[in-house]
């Protein structure tokens, strides 16, 4: 019985705190709790949520965290690890849309700076698309696709379908190399031409593709390759 309201005041404890302090006055450890909500008959759930927190070096190197990784956790099912690796992306799509949202690209670095510290942790590459209006200003963004961890295939249907249900009047492209080296392959420059020469068909302009390394990028335009 002892043991029964041990656990119980570790799961209650932080949403107390929230009716008193607010969301904001949480301690990381509290917000996590709050999240998984309950613990196990082996742990309770604040041991279970300074155990996750544990597990990456900072809360910036928690948006590498990975389902198996998360499995190995003491306390944490498949549901928990859904649920934080869920709450995770959402926290990555927020923060990404506040640094976009009616923003205009006046130069390429303005793109880059927007992305480089988000994706030079994924071990993935990811090919994401800007939609711009006449202003150049950010009206839309999708992510695309998300490949291997050396190569991606984009389809032209996949960036300008997209681009015409938003009415985009031109379109950025990026993705990130894995590996840090922002040099672009000769895959990435077969694909840029391919989407230059559909983007001129429906009346699309291709502005730029950038190449996201660690810390580092390269724009196709600038460096004349169309």
């Amino acid at each position: 019985m002892v043991t029964k309201n041990k656990g119980l005041h570790h799961e209650i404890q932080p949403r107390e705190r929230f009716f008193h302090c607010g969301v904001d006055g949480l301690s990381n450890q509290e917000l996590m709790m709050v999240i998984l909500e309950t613990g196990t008959k082996a742990v309770n759930v604040s041991e279970v949520a300074q155990a996750v927190l544990e597990t990456s070096l900072n809360l910036g190197s928690m948006q590498k965290l990975q389902f198996p990784e998360l499995m190995q956790i003491p306390g944490i099912g498949k549901a928990k690890a859904i649920k934080l690796l869920a709450a995770i992306e959402l926290g990555k799509r927020i923060h990404t849309y506040e640094h976009v949202r009616t923003k205009r690209i006046r130069s390429p670095k303005d793109c880059a700076q927007m992305f480089l510290a988000d994706l030079r942790f994924e071990q993935q590459e990811q090919f994401i698309c800007l939609y711009l209006n006449t202003k150049n200003e950010i009206i839309h963004q999708k992510k695309i696709y998300i490949g291997g961890l050396n190569s991606i295939v984009i389809h032209p249907r996949e960036v300008f379908q997209q681009a015409i249900r938003v009415a985009a009047a031109s379109v950025i492209c990026l993705h990130n190399h894995p590996s840090g080296d922002a040099t672009p392959s000769q895959d990435d420059i077969k694909t840029t031409k391919r989407l230059i020469e559909v983007g001129e068909l429906v009346g699309i302009e291709v502005l730029d593709h950038l190449v996201l390394g660690d810390n580092t990028f390269t724009s196709l335009k600038e460096k004349g390759y169309f």
